[in-house]
């Protein structure tokens, strides 16, 4: 019997331990890694300069002998090099050069065992003179005016429920509603408040693309500010994933690209609405100090935080990171612009249609209504100090709109490049984001 006990003990052991090393034991990285490197540290050029890129694959950190490998090359979106080769001792070499400010983009794929391999890098030529093609509608500032107003004729009717589970120590969080822009016409998010009473700043946060619930914000400056996380779709945000799986393959599916031909019908009008009464919902709360708020938000969110900076005077500062929705226009002109790539023809006969503007009726009016739309044009309308980052090798959003839009901004900025950078951020990238945002508030 003792045997017995003995033998079971030990099962339980050792399932704990390896439960343990599969807990801890968590996959990081591939074996095999191709890396594009460019000669100049800070990865950009001047127009008519050459870049030189190295290129090495790597197995087990060591070069790998005859490798098959794809690579491409040209300006963003648009390579003009499409070819194939072997890579006898695991490595390349490659020159490329642009004739106008833009960017520069090698892009190899190593095909070894049966997978696919990626390494690519992006130059910057004379990125400091990139400027956005958005056009601006002639009215474009008194449609949002309109469009402000009557969102605004609707009282907010604000709800706070709380989340007891969700609190910490410092901050009460809320699962919060108020009315957009007509009545019952419903924006959700999380709400965090510092639990010791008092008047604090208050920063806004607004969502990237996509459906999903929201946790709240309780680690920014957590007993120093208030701070709202939105969702934009008019949904409560607690709810199971399942829910916005299903709306997000139903209903809400390519929500981005609805109704793009009519500026007034465009999904994103009530998301830009809704996310301007976000403020008038944070200088509703008592704790607010009437003083300080921010916005920040990630890809379409900072398309959000631009368009909220630009159309409400009391945002103080904003901090958009690798913002989408910007310069749709340039693809027209064969230069990469921002998700959702509206007009991106890859088929250069398509692309001479759109230059010689042999243009159906649809697409003429899908352009205009995109121009209401564009984060280029808020971006030329903002006043207060802003904290921009992206990187070079995003391939959803291309750095051209990036840098378009940046260059557009006449009020304080700062950029913050992390060359390296796809649609994802570094830690350091966060980390300084986060000091930037806290910074602002205790000013």
């Amino acid at each position: 019997m003792k045997q017995h006990v003995f033998r079971f003990i030990m099962i339980v052991v050792v399932m704990g331990v390896l439960g343990a090393l599969d807990l801890s034991a968590q996959i990081k990285g591939n074996n095999i890694v191709v890396t594009v490197t460019p000669d100049h540290q800070d990865w950009n050029y001047r127009v008519g300069e050459k870049a030189n890129f190295t290129v090495n694959v790597r197995k087990s950190g060591t070069l790998l002998d005859n490798v098959k490998v794809d690579y491409e090359a040209g300006p963003v979106m648009f390579p003009d090099v499409k070819k194939s080769t072997t890579l006898k001792d695991g490595t390349m070499k490659w020159s490329g050069a642009l004739k106008q400010p833009g960017f520069y983009r090698f892009k190899v794929i190593a095909h070894v065992d049966g997978r696919n391999y990626e390494g690519l890098c992006t130059a910057g030529f004379s990125p400091e003179k990139i400027l956005p093609f958005a056009q601006e509608p002639k009215d474009f500032d008194a449609f949002w005016k309109k469009a402000l107003d009557e969102a605004r004729q609707n009282d907010l009717n604000p709800t706070m429920v709380l989340l007891p589970e969700r609190c910490t120590k410092d901050k009460r969080v809320f699962e919060i509603s108020y009315n957009n822009n007509r009545w019952g016409s419903k924006m959700y998010g999380i709400l965090s408040v510092p639990v010791k009473e008092g008047k604090y700043p208050a920063l806004l946060r607004v969502p990237g693309a996509g459906v999903r619930p929201y946790s709240g914000d309780t680690y920014t400056a957590p007993s120093e500010c208030i701070v709202l996380e939105i969702g934009i779709h008019g949904v409560p945000v607690t709810m199971d994933q399942k829910v916005y799986d299903d709306l997000a393959n139903g209903e809400l599916n390519g929500y981005w690209d609805a109704n793009l031909e009519n500026p007034n019908r465009n999904s994103y009008k009530r998301v830009v609405t809704g996310a301007v009464r976000g403020v008038d919902f944070i200088a509703s709360l008592p704790q607010w100090n009437g003083k300080t708020i921010g916005v920040t938000g990630s890809s379409q969110g900072g398309f959000l935080s631009l368009a909220v900076a630009a159309l409400d005077k009391r945002i103080t500062f904003l901090a958009p990171v690798h913002d989408a929705m910007c310069d749709y226009e340039a693809e027209i002109h064969g230069v990469a612009g921002g998700w959702p790539h509206y007009f991106y023809k890859e088929d250069k006969a398509q692309g001479t249609a759109w230059k010689e503007q042999k243009l159906s009726e649809l697409e003429n009016m899908r352009l205009e209504g995109a121009r209401y739309y564009d984060g280029a044009n808020f971006a030329r309308r903002i006043t207060c100090p802003g904290w921009y980052s992206f990187g070079y090798n995003d391939e959803v959003v291309p750095p051209t709109s990036s840098y378009g839009l940046y260059n557009s901004v006449k009020a304080p900025k700062t950029l913050s490049l992390y060359q390296m950078t796809g649609h994802y951020w570094y830690q350091e990238q966060w980390d300084e984001w986060q000091d930037f945002i806290i910074k602002q508030l205790k000013k």
